[in-house]
């Protein structure tokens, strides 16, 4: 039976509640489902209260996040063990109401975008001065992540619309602080854009709720396997994948993310490296893989045609760029083809490397983007045609920034090598050479553009021309403490896969055939075909449990 948020009220005559809910309290466990959403959005209501204590900011942002990501490590181990787990809002039966369904691909998403918030978290204390906590970077930040969790975690279509709609209200307040012009204009591009990609998943929510009725995620999963009539399935296809694309800044409307992410704060654009493309993609996996696979795979190829545009516009404009933070922001674009690569292969295989590669890119995306803020702290610039010296200079700095490079490149011991050797060999067994010859090109691609910033910035000789620090080098102490956290993470991933290999391959079967996912909210409607919704009190029920 489905657990309830809010107590029963008294049932109507003749009505036996127990048939379709859960009469005892939730336990701990169901809780989970939610709790990730409610702790940010309090933490986030805590900070904006305490507006005038700025110095209690930082310490109870950091232990929110803390807590977040015991949160979302405790709801991963609960789907591991059971399931996919099912909380309803109020009196509500599914597919009506707001409902969080949570997954395996939704728990490794939320984890690991706790884990990078957390650990850029630090970086802020070094990062963020008086003037940008005043105008709110801390709740901003609280409510990003409310909006980034709700993303992963919703069962429901329309609430994947409004957790977007958090995330980039709040996201255009970050993207903004400090009020410089090249914020504003940064801004303006990403706020359009977005707007665009907005109306689009709108327009298709708005589509499917007229063609089907429903927007439970798991109801139109059941609803389409059965390829209703009248549905015009591809045209809705299409629309998703155009708008979650977008948002993912894939080909051809890529540009507006390296024209706004090295705009902001290098912890604003660490955060925004590591978690917002991301939310896009898993976005467009979930849509296009486990609510309309048929419709997905009619349109292999076209995706197939996007990624390679994708990786390679991401690959050699990491070449033609001056700028750091321009440069990683071509490299998470061509990371983004290489995802929704493993999209078109399809498959086990291909879809756990696509999953594997967004969690990898999560992390190491965010270091490069700290790492390009350390280089400015350290050598007053982020442009590889003034830098110069900082393995002399720096060398504990210049060892992880190889590392990383070697990660974000693909190449071993890290963790880039084994979401990329995934893909290629989906892609071989799938009759896909020539995306296997593009993810090879990519990582070459990716591998010279990397190594021309370290030839430049780190190994060519200091012949004393380069630009002063720019901020006090004793305040990027923590910054290099959260890129060397990152960088043992990539390699103990790299050294150790397996784990996360299994996790992924578990997600990906679960999206494949989500009859797991669909019983979690229709425990017996889920058995049949097309069997979702209105089917009756009993058997619009649903688990969270065993």
């Amino acid at each position: 039976m489905i657990p309830m948020l809010l107590p029963l009220a008294a049932a109507p005559a003749g009505v036996d509640l127990a048939a379709a809910y859960r009469m005892a309290t939730p336990g701990l466990a169901e809780w989970l489902t939610i709790l990730p959403v409610a702790w940010c959005l309090l933490a986030g209501a805590v900070l904006t209260a305490l507006r005038g204590g700025l110095n209690w900011h930082a310490p109870i942002a950091i232990a929110a996040l803390a807590g977040l990501v015991l949160l979302d490590a405790l709801l991963l181990a609960h789907v591991a063990a059971s399931g996919p787990v099912t909380m309803m809002m109020g009196r509500w039966l599914p597919p009506f109401g707001i409902a969080f369904t949570v997954d395996m691909t939704g728990a490794l998403f939320a984890l690991t975008a706790a884990v990078v918030a957390f650990l850029v978290s630090f970086q802020s204390l070094g990062d963020i001065d008086a003037g940008r906590r005043r105008y709110g970077f801390y709740p901003f930040l609280m409510l990003l992540m409310a909006g980034v969790s709700g993303a992963f975690l919703t069962g429901d279509l329309f609430n994947l619309y409004v957790w977007f709609e958090v995330l980039l209200i709040s996201s255009f307040g970050l993207l903004v602080l400090g009020s410089e012009k090249a914020q504003l204009d940064g801004t303006v591009k990403y706020g359009f854009l977005n707007l665009v990609a907005t109306t689009l998943f709108l327009v298709a929510v708005g589509l499917l709720y007229g063609a089907l009725g429903t927007l439970n995620m798991a109801d139109i999963a059941a609803k389409l396997a059965v390829a209703p009539a009248g549905v015009p399935v591809m045209t809705l296809a299409a629309l998703f994948l155009f708008a979650f694309a977008m948002k993912a800044a894939a080909f051809p409307m890529n540009f507006w993310l390296p024209a706004a992410y090295h705009t902001p704060n290098t912890v604003v654009s660490a955060l925004f490296a590591g978690l917002l493309t991301k939310v896009g993609i898993y976005a467009l996996i979930r849509t296009g893989v486990m609510l309309m696979p048929h419709a997905t795979e009619r349109l292999a190829l076209p995706i197939g045609l996007l990624a390679l545009a994708t990786m390679l516009v991401g690959s050699f404009g990491a070449l033609a760029q001056d700028n750091l933070r321009r440069l990683f922001g071509y490299i998470v674009i061509a990371g983004i083809g290489a995802i929704l690569a493993g999209v078109a292969v399809g498959g086990a295989e291909g879809l756990a490397g696509a999953l594997l590669y967004a969690l990898h890119s999560m992390l190491v995306m965010a270091a490069l983007y700290a790492v390009a803020g350390l280089a400015r702290t350290y050598a007053g610039s982020e442009r590889l045609t003034t830098l110069s010296g900082l393995w002399t200079a720096r060398p504990l700095f210049a060892g992880l920034s190889l590392m990383l490079f070697l990660s974000a490149a693909g190449l071993p011991p890290f963790s880039g090598l084994w979401p990329k050797v995934m893909l290629i060999k989906a892609a071989l067994e799938t009759g896909w050479w020539w995306l296997a010859v593009g993810l090879v090109v990519m990582g070459l691609l990716t591998t010279l553009a990397l190594g021309r910033v370290f030839l430049l910035a780190y190994w060519r000789p200091d012949e004393g021309k380069a630009p002063q620090p720019t901020a006090p080098v004793g305040g990027a102490r923590i910054t290099l403490g959260v890129v060397a956290v990152m960088t043992v993470l990539t390699l103990g991933f790299g050294l150790y896969p397996q784990p996360v290999i299994s996790a992924a391959q578990q997600a990906a079967a679960g999206l494949l055939d989500p009859v797991a996912y669909q019983h979690s909210v229709f425990p017996t409607a889920a058995q049949e075909p097309g069997g979702g919704a209105g089917t009756g009190a009993g058997a619009g029920a649903g688990e969270a449990t065993p």
